[in-house]
């Protein structure tokens, strides 16, 4: 069978330390007026601002929690108000994620709920996006290289994406310096979820040779910068690190499906107030040890040697075989100090509805083995 793949992601990478500052001329193309969207503290971006205050108009809007509907739909409004002319997505996940769907809807008529997947009328979007520039400042979700955005109803308790293709961000400015500030407990969630990408894609049933080696890049870094970034935050070899394997886990993710971390991780977000980074982290170990259980249990060599490459990757080690990465990442959980998934108020209860929602969800189409029910609950009481 030939080789056969397709690859997008922004249409423009500026990566390193102080790239931030080149923001100004990049606007300079797209316009004056300019949304500036936010976390909750909007003194973070204070230099952006500074660099900003004397060529663009910019009209801020900040974002508290993961986005919602209700809260893109405000931002939607506000910029179409003001006609402002670019986005500027300046935060972790959820601010890149907003900014991402706020400049997707802007030109396009109606609210968010005619383009969501699932829940909405999962209409195609038909104007171009608005200019869109994404600048983390977590080192995790890698949505500054992705073509959607995760938007939570609450009216739905679920968690669902506006997807399309023209939604990648115009430019993406990784700068990790940005990420000095992170505390120790966002550092060790993010650094989970971008493992997670990392892995998932990597063992994905769409895996092809090109992703694979985005995976093999990042899985490295991440075996030998993550604890020291948590440990120690000032340490910029180690932030360059996370920073570089997240937008590596970001442009995976963006060309290949994920797995039943994944596939969980939208329902219990939806279901119960949780960072994303956390369920990942919990639910990692669990998942590779049921894929892998399954995998021997019909023979299928390739997988096998894929989660032995995982191993080798984690743990450094080059005769390393696949249990071992399981432990890898399951000592790495505990020295992360990341709660257990009861302490954020999930219960036995849940998981029937759990699994049932998982098993539909976009991302478990592409967990290399199919897992009974029987194995997904399991994969629950091992992460509780």
């Amino acid at each position: 069978m030939g080789l056969n793949f397709n690859f997008s992601t922004a249409t423009q990478i500026l990566f390193g330390n102080g790239t931030v500052a080149k923001v100004p001329e990049l606007l300079n193309t797209y316009g004056r007026k300019i949304m500036l969207v936010t976390g909750k503290n909007s003194e973070r971006a204070k230099p952006l601002t500074d660099l900003l205050s004397s060529t663009s108009e910019i009209f801020r809007f900040g974002v508290e929690k993961e986005p919602s509907v209700e809260v893109i739909d405000e931002g939607v409004k506000l910029a179409r108000k003001n006609h402002c002319e670019a986005i500027v997505g300046f935060g972790g996940g959820s601010v890149i994620d907003s900014a991402k769907a706020i400049a997707a809807l802007t030109p396009n008529a109606g609210e968010l709920l005619d383009y969501l997947e699932v829940i909405g009328k999962g209409k195609k979007l038909t104007e171009k996006p608005l200019p869109f520039i994404a600048i983390p400042t977590t080192a995790g979700t890698g949505a500054e290289a992705s073509k959607n955005s995760v938007i939570y109803s609450a009216k739905h308790k679920v968690k669902v994406s506006l997807r399309s293709s023209l939604m990648f961000a115009d430019v993406a400015v990784v700068d990790p310096e940005l990420t000095l500030s992170m505390p120790s407990e966002i550092t060790a969630t993010t650094g989970m979820d971008a493992l997670t990408h990392l892995l998932e894609t990597f063992v994905s049933n769409q895996a092809n040779p090109f992703i694979d080696n985005f995976g093999r890049e990042g899985m490295q870094r991440v075996s030998r910068s993550l604890l020291k970034a948590y440990e120690t935050g000032s340490n910029l070899e180690a932030r360059e690190d996370m920073a570089y394997a997240a937008l590596l886990g970001g442009m995976a993710l963006a060309n290949v499906k994920l797995g039943a971390v994944h596939g969980f991780a939208g329902p219990m977000g939806g279901m119960i107030p949780i960072p994303h980074g956390a369920v990942c982290a919990r639910l990692l170990p669990a998942v590779m040890e049921a894929n892998l259980k399954s995998a021997k249990s019909q023979n299928l060599k390739y997988i096998i040697s894929k989660y032995d490459e995982v191993a080798q990757l984690l743990t450094g080690e080059s005769n390393a075989r696949s249990e071992e990465g399981v432990q890898w990442a399951q000592q790495m959980v505990e020295k992360l100090n990341i709660p257990l998934l009861s302490a954020f108020g999930l219960t036995p209860d849940d998981f029937p509805v759990l699994v049932e929602k998982a098993k539909k969800a976009s991302s478990m189409k592409g967990n290399p083995v199919v897992l009974s029910d029987e194995s997904l609950m399991l994969i629950l009481e091992k992460s509780i």
